[in-house]
Formats: structure tokens, C-alpha cells, sequence
């Protein structure tokens, strides 16, 4: 018998769609996939766009120097000290890329996307990938959270 865990709504998570698609995942399990990676933040805020591949590459030409669409981009809050506000920041998916991705990959959309949302938010909370021990760690904590949700292990390969 599985254990239903508990976890707290986002405080405040503003989604903006820029590009439609009916597959995508709808506003509630998009809160569901972003609540999973923030259940122990106290009163997080964060912003969260969804982008078609002009403004995907337009954005990771601007921030990052690389001509080409990303699946996702963080953009960490830079605020004072005493702010008042638990504002993480902004995260950019792209979802033709991801659409395409899931599909070369074997994997539901769903999946994919929650995926990657909780892979963005774990950026804007400090986690990285530079290094393999930083690697290690940040997809770790991916497989657990997305183990919360229903989801298998993102980085298995299956041969086909």
C-alpha cells in the first residue's frame, strides 16, 4: 500500500503560455510537478514560462550566448536581504523542444515536462551540474522528487 505524501500549494507560481499545445501538462499538475521540488520552502514565488523555440533560442542567445532553443533556462532572483518575498525566480521551458524530446526519448510528455520544471526550480534553489559530484547530487534529488510524483528515473535508457 503507497503512502499519498502530503505537500504543500506553491505559495504563488505565475504561468505564463506564450506557445499552445494541447499536450502539455494543464495549470493543476503543473502546480503538482513545481510542488514536489519547493514542499520544504517557506512561502516560495516563482514565475514560470512557457515559450515557443523563437523566444526559447532568443532568450539562450541573450543570457547564455548559444544560438539555438534550450529545453529549459533558469533565471535565479537576485534580491536584497530582507525583502520580504521568497521569490526564486523565473523558469523558461520551451515546449516544442520538449515535445520532441519526450517523443525521441520513449517518454510521456508529462513525465518530460515535470522533469525538467523540477529540474529548472532546483537551479533557482542552488543546485548545479558542473561538476560530476554536483551532477550526482542535483539528480538524485530529481529521481526522488519525480519518485513523489509517480514518475520513473529520468536518466535510464531502454533499448529498443
Amino acid at each position: 500500500m503507497s503512502k499519498t505524501i502530503e505537500r504543500p500549494a506553491v505559495t504563488e507560481l505565475s504561468i505564463q503560455r506564450e506557445c499552445e499545445s494541447g499536450s502539455l501538462p494543464d495549470d493543476e499538475d503543473i502546480r503538482r510537478f513545481a510542488a514536489v521540488a519547493l514542499a520544504d520552502l517557506d512561502d516560495p514565488v516563482l514565475n514560470l514560462r512557457i515559450v515557443d523555440e523563437a523566444e526559447g533560442r532568443e532568450l539562450n542567445r541573450r543570457w547564455r550566448g548559444r544560438d539555438n532553443a534550450t529545453n529549459v533556462l533558469s533565471f535565479p532572483a537576485e534580491l536584497p536581504d530582507g525583502a520580504g518575498i521568497n521569490l526564486l525566480g523565473d523558469i523558461v521551458l520551451c515546449a516544442p523542444l520538449i515535445e520532441r524530446e519526450a517523443a525521441g526519448q520513449g517518454k510521456s510528455l508529462h513525465a518530460h515536462f515535470a522533469h525538467l520544471l523540477i529540474h529548472g526550480i532546483l537551479h533557482l534553489r542552488g543546485f548545479d551540474h558542473i561538476s560530476a559530484e554536483q551532477a550526482e547530487a542535483m539528480e538524485s534529488r530529481e529521481i526522488r522528487l519525480l519518485a513523489d510524483l509517480g514518475i520513473g528515473n529520468p536518466y535510464v535508457t531502454y533499448d529498443h
